[in-house]
């Protein structure tokens, strides 16, 4: 009996786990945290799906499988955008889909090379979406980027 008590308390305790990972609001918007994505920080999810839009939070160069920031500047840029990529791609948006993307650096004169080195290689040549590029003092554990997305990914009929 006792062992069936604590199968039946861990199966609740990971549907409530997977409940708050992805919860829909009154009026349909879900968040997101699809398998292999990070593990947010904090009172942030990692994205949302609002009808046939998919909004993507301020992604950064951060490991999914060791959810710490990968090295070099240019290897950390490119994990901030797959990590976009993989949010959007878990509901059916590819780069491609991107309608918008913001991206934000502690320093424009040294990275905004390398983001546009990424950008061009991920999207493989233009057209590309539109962008907005700011310079900021500071981001999150002394990063140097970050990139947030909104994606066009219409839900099948």
């Amino acid at each position: 009996m006792r062992s069936f008590i604590l199968a039946a308390t861990a199966v609740a305790l990971l549907a409530a786990h997977a409940s708050a990972q992805e919860t829909a609001s009154p009026n349909g918007v879900r968040t997101l945290a699809p398998e292999g994505a990070i593990q947010t920080t904090g009172t942030w999810s990692l994205g949302t799906r609002a009808g046939d839009f998919v909004f993507v939070a301020g992604m950064r160069g951060i490991d999914p499988a060791t959810n710490s920031l990968v090295e070099g500047d240019e290897a950390r840029i490119r994990q901030a955008f797959l990590n976009m990529q993989h949010i959007a791609e878990s509901e059916g948006a590819s780069l491609a889909d991107a309608v918008r993307i913001v991206v934000y650096v502690t320093d424009m004169y040294r990275y905004r090379p390398l983001v546009n080195k990424v950008q061009e290689e991920l999207w493989a040549g233009a057209p590309y979406p539109p962008r907005t590029i700011i310079e900021v003092d500071r981001l999150n554990q002394d990063d140097i980027m970050e990139v947030e997305g909104t994606f066009y990914a219409p839900r099948s009929p």
